[in-house]
């Protein structure tokens, strides 16, 4: 650090801005609960509508700000319309985690063009578009994070779940060339890969499957630290990563499993 240099004071975060996909519940909502209550504005985007306002009055109700849109991440138009609310309602934005995701569970032999083409769209072409016009306002504000979520399966293989794994594997690949080509703009882009995470899409899962959700949660938790993942553990890394504690930190994929993939 140069002599002249003063460094960001400890909490500078506070005043920021963070738009957040799939925020009506699970990691989603953990992220945008976490990020209210260390100071930050949050938009909450969701397709499910009284979920997204639920989340905004819990902020509000805690002191914190936010505004839910309901949005279908997978919609340009959509995806154009929850950036100009943000910016409209908050002034600026300064994060983006792209976290809305869904799964089916299934080989390509049982999986239908469909099924490929939404899980496609709301697990990849989602950031894709989020991405393409948040990034130009997270630079008008002097840079920022791109958080993208992504999944164990997107480092590796993973049974009955062809369209997630090539989805998540597609996030990972973006995050690293997103942040080659927007450092200059002071843009970080990270990626975190959870582990099998306590939410109604694992619990979803089980369903999918045929397998009763007790048996499924508990194969779930077979991991070196010996517990499923809570959401509030992936806020955490999220926060990180969100946060001046990873000024540093550009195109890496943060594993948060206990020790699953290890």
């Amino acid at each position: 650090m140069a002599a002249t240099e003063i460094p960001r004071p400890r909490g500078a975060e506070r005043g920021r801005v963070a738009l957040v996909t799939g925020a009506a519940s699970g990691i989603g909502r953990a992220i945008a609960v976490l990020f209210a209550r260390r100071g930050v504005a949050v938009s909450i985007v969701d397709l499910d509508e009284g979920g997204g306002h639920a989340v905004e009055e819990a902020i509000r109700h805690a002191g914190g700000r936010a505004r839910a849109t309901a949005a279908d991440v997978g919609c340009a138009d959509d995806c154009r319309s929850v950036v100009e609310v943000t910016v409209e309602a908050f002034g600026r934005l300064d994060v983006l985690v792209n976290n809305a995701g869904i799964i089916r569970r299934a080989t390509v032999l049982d999986t239908t063009e469909e099924e490929w083409d939404r899980v496609m769209a709301v697990n990849v072409k989602s950031v894709f578009l989020l991405s393409k016009y948040a990034v130009p306002e997270i630079a008008a504000g002097g840079g920022g994070a791109v958080i993208n979520v992504s999944s164990g399966w997107g480092l590796k293989g993973g049974p009955r779940a062809a369209a997630y794994c090539a989805s998540k594997g597609a996030v990972v690949q973006l995050t690293r060339a997103m942040a080659i080509d927007h450092a200059a703009a002071n843009i970080r882009v990270n990626c975190i890969c959870p582990g099998d995470t306590d939410t109604a899409m694992l619990r979803h899962e089980a369903r999918q499957l045929g397998e009763p959700e007790d048996r499924f949660l508990a194969d779930a938790a077979a991991r070196p630290l010996g517990r499923i993942g809570r959401p509030e553990d992936i806020a955490d890394a999220a926060w990180f990563l969100a946060s001046d504690q990873s000024a540093f930190v550009t195109g890496t994929t943060l594993v948060v499993d206990g020790g699953g993939l290890a």
